[in-house]
């Protein structure tokens, strides 16, 4: 797996497959050849992509973990959308 993660809060905020195309410019970054989505708030100067990952939490979810690189954390301040009132 790799995963993009916000490189000033160490936030994971996605989890692709390692043969999944990922390019980051100045402007965002473009998943997938050809493109399946392009997420424009991130870039590639505000995101570390690290390839190979091997022990990602099964429940893992965007913004759930953080990763410094080889270990994952919980994020304190997560909340599962699901357990929010309507």
């Amino acid at each position: 797996m790799k995963t993009i993660v916000e490189t000033s809060t160490n936030l994971s905020k996605y989890l692709l497959d390692d043969d999944e195309v990922v390019i980051a410019t100045a402007d965002n970054i473009t998943v997938g050849d050809p493109a399946k989505f392009i997420i424009g708030d991130l870039n590639s100067t505000t995101v570390t992509i690290t390839d190979g990952v091997t022990n990602a939490p099964d429940d893992w979810t965007g913004n759930k973990y953080f990763f410094d690189g080889a270990s994952w954390t919980d994020n304190p301040n997560w909340i599962d959308p699901s357990d929010e009132p309507e």
